[in-house]
């Protein structure tokens, strides 16, 4: 499934049009590698999100191609979520 699609599907991003300019701005990486929004995920990856100030690191636990708002949070594991702190 492609990374932008299952980020709405998930629900981790609201909308697919949001999720393909994150990734597209270089802010989200799949196993440690800078990914597009075309890029294709597998169960067991790692999907680091750089949002602002606050990093999400999440594993994939399943695909669905549709889901309703209790299942998403199913999809995948919060592996980790930390604040960035910026130099001013």
């Amino acid at each position: 499934m492609r990374l932008d699609k299952y980020l709405k599907v998930s629900r981790i991003i609201k909308r697919r049009t949001v999720a393909k300019e994150v990734a597209d701005k270089g802010r989200i990486k799949v196993n440690g590698i800078l990914a597009k929004s075309s890029t294709d995920l597998k169960v067991d990856d790692l999907v680091e999100i750089r949002f602002g100030n606050k990093l999400l690191t999440v594993k994939v636990l399943e695909m669905k191609d549709s889901t309703k708002k209790e299942d998403a949070a199913q999809m995948y594991e919060i592996v980790s979520e930390t604040r960035i702190k910026e130099d001013a």
